[in-house]
């Protein structure tokens, strides 16, 4: 893969290639640097699509959590053509013995680890994405980082095509949610575990238009993009048709 010139919000090195880990199904992946705006390195999984020109997702996970959360998404997506970005944002931890290397540098560089400080990790993924393709940029995030990619998707619409969004909430201090999705114009989802559908129903109808599509599921789910998994959420699947049936409008490649 070619090393876009695009430096001003993110920079890059690739630094290895693994292969599965334990029990967790990876394919194609491969780990990237990238930088921060404000320097901080972002640790970032790579699952390569086989199509020269598919779209890529960015996936961002939620509070505690690592891009760990999407050992066993990622390869589905990836199976369905899409390029899948996986962050360790700076507001986290661990998911899955997966720790995150992100936050820890950020710990150890004495950095603010806060929601809204994983604001420019996710941008960085977002300009690595936008360097690298032609073709669609999607932003997925899950709890918190569903709230920042919801933001973004209002505020920030020349690096985002669609938004994935899994158990938002007005989670961020200083920032309305359902502010910023007034301004959106590109095509939304938004899901969570049914107990949850209350927590974003004001920021699904704040967003104008028709381009948006809510899966609230009767019963079950769990928090966040683990909704996706069925070790964690016996309805898995129910959850998987939706995401499928959002992503088919749009073409992989």
């Amino acid at each position: 893969m070619a090393c876009s010139m695009r430096r001003l919000l993110c920079q890059f090195v690739v630094v290895l290639g693994t292969a599965g880990l334990g029990a967790w199904p990876v394919f194609a992946q491969e780990t990237l640097v990238l930088k921060a705006d404000d320097g901080l390195e972002i640790t970032a999984d790579m699952y390569a699509s086989a199509h020269d020109e598919a779209a890529w997702i960015v996936v961002a996970h939620q509070a505690g959590s690592s891009r760990g959360e999407y050992r066993e998404i990622a390869p589905r997506l990836q199976k369905l053509g899409y390029n899948v970005l996986s962050l360790d944002q700076r507001a986290g931890r661990d998911f899955a013995n997966v720790p995150n290397e992100t936050a820890q540098r950020a710990v150890d560089a004495g950095l603010s680890t806060s929601y809204m400080d994983a604001l420019p990790d996710i941008v960085a993924g977002l300009t690595y994405a936008r360097s690298q393709t032609s073709a669609s940029v999607f932003i997925w995030g899950s709890s918190y980082s569903a709230a920042l990619a919801l933001v973004l998707a209002g505020q920030q619409p020349s690096l985002i095509d669609g938004a994935l969004a899994f158990s938002p909430g007005e989670y961020l201090s200083g920032q309305s949610v359902a502010e910023a999705a007034a301004s959106i114009e590109v095509p939304i989802f938004i899901t969570s575990a049914a107990s949850e559908t209350g927590q974003w129903s004001a920021i699904y109808h704040a967003v104008p238009g028709s381009a948006k599509t809510a899966f609230r599921p009767q019963q079950g789910g769990v928090h966040g993009s683990s909704s996706l998994i069925p070790s964690r959420n016996p309805n898995a699947e129910d959850y998987w048709q939706a995401v499928e049936a959002f992503l088919s409008k749009f073409s992989p490649s």
